[in-house]
């Protein structure tokens, strides 16, 4: 020990840590992009974190070919509908493997062809004023852009009046439930598809609350693996999928629970969505708009995911199936669909809104954080929040004060979300019997957490009784 002579001060790091608060909703999105239209057609099997509509645009391209391109329709839903913000989308269309080539003779009109194939890659465009003539240069003898319909608009510089054009365009209708399942590449290493949901914390810090896949989802392949991969996010932390029931099978609601149910749409951390959303012309996956609803409430009630969707509004007109046919559901209808954890839309009072607390996991378990939505994304944001903040802790000497800092730390942290009234109560313990000696010379030490969140007021029972004894007001 050095010699010292006199009075000093030395500070110690503080005992009680902040709590370090994960995503409570997230959205992940899984899905197909024009990326042609974007401005570099690199974001294939990457993620892009989105905070307005126009970031998205750029990075992936827009077009109202939803059926095609389904991230198109999550960016919709999402900064024009709900208007929440930041979302994550990762686009599995890849132009060097889903594609074709193919030409086309152009007629010029008013100084300008336009060509009839939409998805066109603009950098292998070929544009010549006859067959066997010779390859014309962009930007002298004609410039190219995109219309708001997304094809591809030639105005020739000079005198011509056809243009034969070869060219190579996006393909998406060759992208398969494989595509968005994704995996590792064997040589590179790389992800792609759900594989990225992994990659989503280490490079942007954020945890994913949600994932989903409009169309794709409604494949019970897919469904599965969504499923399988937000129960377990970079090994520790926990998310929810949210999948679609087909509606080209269950065309009706009589139909929904046996589709359900045949296809294994029974996950707790599942969130089953039935019909197809129509507003105007445009037509949504239930499960696009129930993940922007779920996201816009939780940041309505101060970022906390304890308040059910379930009665908040919904950006429709109306209901359909994948065959077009407009959908009526009166509340005893959409009781049936709740009561099989299945949420659906219902028009009774106020306009159109979701309906139903249950994940998919209901009717068959009874266990309250597995059955209802709401509880489910509270028991996982808490259990996502616990990882983060103690994870600073990791390797510390195992001594009473590195306990005693955990304990006051959560213990505060559960005070406060009781206040809110996220929970109910909450709190956590370091017992005797949990942690032997064996354990704790080993470097393991466990800490008991106890919490109750509160569940909705799904049924709200008023009893209305006749009391004769009123008849008495008429003597006085």
């Amino acid at each position: 020990m050095a010699f010292r002579h006199g009075s000093r001060v030395t500070e110690a790091p503080t005992s009680l840590m902040t709590p370090v608060v994960a995503t409570a909703a997230l959205p992940v999105v899984f899905g197909t992009a024009p990326i042609n239209l974007a401005k570099t057609t690199e974001h294939v099997n990457k993620i892009v974190v989105a905070y307005s509509f126009d970031e998205a645009q750029a990075a992936l391209g827009y077009t109202d070919d939803w059926k095609n391109y389904t991230l198109c329709e999550a960016m919709d839903a999402a900064f024009r509908l709900f208007n929440v913000a930041p979302v994550i989308f990762v686009n599995v269309l890849d132009p060097e493997k889903h594609n074709e080539t193919s030409k086309e003779v152009v007629p010029v009109s008013n100084k300008k062809a336009i060509a009839k194939a939409k998805g066109i890659l603009l950098d292998t465009l070929k544009v010549k004023t006859a067959e066997e003539s010779a390859e014309l240069k962009a930007d002298e003898d004609y410039v190219v852009s995109f219309d708001d319909d997304g094809q591809v608009v030639i105005v020739p510089l000079i005198q011509a009046d056809k243009l034969y054009i070869e060219f190579t365009r996006l393909a998406p209708e060759k992208v398969t439930a494989n595509d968005i399942i994704g995996g590792s590449d064997v040589n590179t290493g790389k992800l792609q598809g759900l594989e990225l949901l992994n990659a989503v914390f280490p490079k942007t810090g954020m945890i994913p609350g949600l994932v989903v896949a409009p169309k794709f989802s409604k494949d019970p392949m897919v469904a599965a693996v969504m499923k399988a991969k937000a129960s377990v996010v970079n090994t520790y932390f926990r998310a929810a999928s949210l999948s679609d029931i087909d509606t080209a099978v269950a065309d009706v609601y009589t139909k929904a629970n046996e589709w359900k149910n045949q296809n294994n749409y029974t996950g707790s951390n599942e969130f089953l969505g039935w019909p197809l959303l129509g507003l105007g012309e445009k037509v949504y996956h239930y499960s696009t708009q129930l993940a922007f609803r779920i996201t816009k409430t939780a940041a309505e009630n101060g970022d906390f995911p304890h308040v059910s969707p379930s009665n908040q509004p919904l950006q429709m007109t109306k209901m359909l199936n994948d065959a077009g046919d407009e959908i009526d559901l009166g509340p005893d209808q959409a009781e049936l669909l709740n009561s099989q954890g299945i949420t659906t839309a219902l028009n009774f009072m106020g306009g159109w809104k979701c309906w139903g607390n249950r994940t998919g996991a209901f009717p068959a378990s009874t266990d309250v954080k597995d059955i209802f939505i709401p509880v489910r994304l509270t028991h996982n944001w808490i259990a996502n929040t616990i990882i983060l903040t103690t994870w600073g802790k990791v390797d510390g000497p195992v001594s009473r004060r590195l306990i005693d800092s955990i304990l006051d730390t959560m213990n505060m942290w559960f005070n406060g979300l009781q206040s809110r009234g996220v929970i109910l109560g909450g709190r956590v313990e370091f017992k005797r019997e949990n942690n032997p000696k064996a354990d704790l010379i080993g470097g393991k030490i466990r800490f008991n957490y106890y919490v109750a969140e509160p569940t909705p007021a799904e049924d709200i029972e008023n009893i209305l009784e006749f009391d004769p004894t009123y008849y008495n007001n008429l003597f006085n």
